[in-house]
């Protein structure tokens, strides 16, 4: 790893340690009405498939919470519930189940309020992540600071980590999130350099599938590569899983972790007499049963391709009526245009097997 990662406190979220070098860990947010168990754990199931490691779940009223005892109790992952304004709500929550609480302590409900979802956190032993964001930070922070900067989000959060350490209460996890990528970073930064809790990592609001990936990117990897993070959320305006593969793809960019197969495509050129990008998806489509952390090349050019990408484990070019199929940047066979596909997919199959002959513990689920 060219970097390294600030040290945080260790704390648990069910069975995914976080911080204190733990791994990087992937969350996100179901979409579905939280009172529709059905629904839920058929989301939840399609995330953890995709690779999520922490899901959160929206509790608006006590019929949310309540149907928290079938979720958490059927759930692949831990479940964590996100609650807003009502302290009783938090504490049903963590009763039935909740591998941890997402609040912010200055609109529980009080002093007493919060007291009484600390001391529920703590019986329970969930830890609390307490959030400050660009858009509901306090009135009086606004004023001093003249609008939602940066200094006002890290004193916003350093203020609900406070109400909590009072209470002798430090299983926290932070975020300060932002929709302006400078601001989060610079608040990330702000905040790390100050206190040693584990940090989740996101921009909020950012966006739909392009642009939100685009955001998140910038935002997040920068801070991985700082060093700065312990769980992160790609927020998108789209299906959570893709948060999912955006986050595993960031994390496989910073050079932290790797799930699945890594992809190299070329952007296509004049060279290209192939149609490379029906074939790009359908080898993505065929590939994500791939579980073993496989490098592989699809290519338009059989003259430059192979060379390009010589690190691949596995790879294709393809051209006029034919194409290559390559590894390590050595040309294995060639196969007619037609039959490229099935010809790498047997290849990448090939792989996979030998890299688990390799390592046979290794996790294939």
């Amino acid at each position: 790893m060219p970097f390294s990662r600030q040290q945080t406190r260790a704390i648990r979220l069910g069975a995914v340690p976080i911080g204190h070098g733990a791994p990087v860990a992937v969350q996100s947010m179901t979409s579905t009405d939280t009172r529709d168990v059905a629904a839920t754990l058929g989301q939840i199931q399609r995330l953890a498939a995709a690779g999520c490691e922490i899901v959160r779940c929206a509790v608006p009223d006590e019929e949310a919470a309540e149907a928290f005892k079938a979720i958490t109790s059927a759930s692949p992952l831990p479940v964590v519930a996100d609650i807003h304004f009502d302290a009783s709500l938090a504490v049903r929550a963590v009763e039935n189940g909740a591998a941890g609480l997402r609040i912010n302590p200055g609109n529980i409900g009080g002093e007493s309020a919060v007291r009484r979802v600390v001391d529920a956190a703590r019986a329970h032993g969930a830890p609390i992540r307490v959030g400050a964001n660009s858009g509901s930070l306090p009135q009086d922070l606004r004023e001093k600071f003249g609008g939602p900067c940066p200094e006002a989000i890290v004193d916003a959060a350093l203020r609900q980590v406070r109400m909590l350490e009072a209470l002798g209460f430090d299983q926290i996890k932070v975020s300060l999130k932002s929709s302006s990528v400078l601001d989060t970073i610079a608040a990330y930064r702000a905040f790390a350099a100050v206190s040693d809790h584990p940090l989740h990592l996101g921009v909020t609001e950012a966006g739909g599938l392009l642009a939100g990936t685009v955001k998140s990117s910038v935002g997040i990897g920068a801070l991985l590569l700082d060093g700065i993070g312990d769980t992160l959320r790609v927020s998108l305006t789209a299906d959570p899983v893709r948060e999912v593969e955006v986050a595993w793809h960031l994390l496989s960019a910073c050079g932290l972790r790797r799930r699945g197969v890594e992809i190299i495509s070329c952007p296509t050129c004049g060279r290209t007499e192939i149609d490379l990008l029906s074939l790009l998806e359908k080898a993505e489509a065929a590939l994500a049963a791939i579980k073993a952390p496989l490098t592989v090349a699809i290519m338009g050019c059989v003259v430059n391709g192979p060379g390009e990408a010589t690190h691949a484990d596995v790879g294709l070019a393809g051209g006029r009526g034919q194409g290559v199929i390559f590894a390590q940047g050595q040309v294995i066979k060639k196969v007619p245009e037609a039959d490229l596909l099935e010809a790498f997919m047997a290849q990448v199959r090939r792989a996979e097997e030998e890299y688990f002959r390799r390592q046979p513990t290794e996790d294939r689920t």
